[in-house]
């Protein structure tokens, strides 16, 4: 057994409860007016090491934001994504409330207190449980490691959180917002999440190489994250993670039309197999010129109020015949996009986020989803994700079987997918046909 060191001080002798803990630390019990206290203290600690419950003295006097910064944050295990959101959270919402606290003296009337404060400031239910969690991860090692005597979350309810109603598209919504979509690479990435159902991580990372050709079978291996870049391993704007949201690729076939066009594509922008299949730079220049015909067989443009007439698919047809027609955009947006890369024109492209090729989430939905919902006139405007939901509604509606849907979308419980089942605005239809049928009967 360790024994006291002595202390000579102005204000008389002190004794330190000096002892070595598991891994041969020296840790210190207190410090005490007589030998005999210090040496109480020794064994009541050694004791607690022995039995796997040790911790320093000072753990009684830790704040709760020194624990959150030093010990826990730095040493949980979290997915880069969630390690940024948690991040944000706690600096935002939860160390401006606990963070001066000592983390021993926390209480659930403490919990429920800040709970009430947060909900008066108007955050909303969904985010207020959100950040319990959080906070109860904390608690939930402090106990383990037991910094903590008590978990101060267990019984603090926070406001009901009320189901959000799947956004399903219709066909004809979605023909609508295809139609009103700005290029034919939007278009396929579009065409290709409600044909796929895939997250959005999981389509922006796709490479030939997942599409076997001859079968139309998907391999989904990866996904990719948008990261801060103070988040990031390597300092970047997107993390690849080689596996998607549940840990395991799956595979499933497309439809034969959407394969087709998925291979013009890769044919189109000539897209090597380990080359992102839908590339920023897709969105951001025009396709290659594809002329059905020639120049010499497009005709002329119709005569401009000087009378002059045009080649199509020129220049002049679409500057000074004012024609705009495809052929004739097509040109005038060739030129612009080569004026642009050299850097000649101004004002120049409005400035994208930071990226390596992926698609950042956020620039399409500013940039592509949003005005093309608007212009399509979908009300309530739907979410990128609702593609996924569609998806789903769609095959289960059509009378796909519900384990087949499971594994489509990856989801680790049936009993999520089966919540898309009915979601179809004319779901009902059939139950109400049955009640007529039913109904005529009994009148007869």
């Amino acid at each position: 057994m360790a024994t006291p060191k002595k202390r000579v001080l102005a204000s008389g002798v002190r004794w330190t409860a000096q002892y070595r803990d598991a891994r041969g630390h020296q840790r210190s019990a207190g410090t005490f007016a007589t030998k005999r206290a210090a040496t109480l203290a020794i064994q009541a600690a050694e004791a607690l090491e022995r039995s796997g419950r040790g911790g320093d003295a000072a753990d009684r006097s830790l704040r709760f934001a020194e624990y959150v910064n030093g010990r826990w944050f730095p040493n949980h295990v979290l997915e880069p994504s969630t390690r940024e959101s948690y991040r944000y959270c706690l600096d935002r919402r939860i160390l401006p409330w606990f963070g001066t606290m000592k983390i021993r003296e926390i209480l659930p009337m403490h919990v429920r207190q800040w709970v009430t404060e947060l909900s008066d400031a108007g955050v909303s239910p969904a985010q207020i449980r959100h950040l319990k969690i959080i906070l109860s991860a904390v608690f939930t090692t402090a106990l383990n490691d037991f910094v903590v005597a008590l978990h101060p979350c267990k019984g603090v309810k926070t406001p009901t959180v009320p189901v959000k109603e799947y956004r399903i598209l219709t066909p004809a919504e979605m023909r609508a917002l295809q139609e009103a979509l700005p290029s034919g690479v939007a278009r396929l990435l579009i065409q290709t999440a409600i044909g796929s159902g895939l997250r959005w991580g999981e389509l922006t990372e796709l490479r030939p190489m997942d599409l076997d050709r001859p079968s139309g079978i998907l391999t989904v291996r990866r996904s990719v994250v948008e990261l801060n870049p103070a988040h990031h391993p390597d300092g970047g704007r997107f993390l690849v993670k080689p596996y998607p949201k549940n840990k395991r690729p799956r595979r499933f076939k497309l439809s034969p039309t959407l394969v087709a066009e998925l291979v013009r594509h890769i044919d189109e922008y000539d897209i090597h197999d380990d080359e992102l299949l839908f590339n920023l730079a897709h969105f951001l220049a025009p396709a290659p010129r594809r002329l059905l015909m020639s120049v010499d067989q497009l005709g002329l443009t119709e005569p401009n109020p000087a009378g002059r007439r045009y080649v199509h698919g020129t220049l002049s047809a679409y500057t000074a015949g004012r024609c705009r027609c495809e052929h004739c955009r097509a040109a005038f947006a060739e030129y612009r996009s080569t004026r642009r890369a050299a850097g000649l024109d101004s004002p120049r492209q409005p400035r994208v986020r930071d990226s390596d090729g992926h698609v950042p989430g956020q620039w399409f939905r500013q940039r592509v989803w949003t005005p093309a919902c608007a212009a399509a006139n979908l009300e309530p405007r739907p979410r990128l994700h609702d593609l996924r939901h569609s998806h789903a509604s769609w095959l289960l509606a059509g009378g796909a079987d519900l384990q087949v849907v499971k594994e489509r979308l990856g989801h680790a419980s049936i009993a999520t997918t089966g919540k898309y089942l009915h979601t179809l605005p004319t779901a009902d239809e059939t139950a109400l046909a049955a009640l007529e049928r039913i109904q005529g009967l009994g009148a007869v």
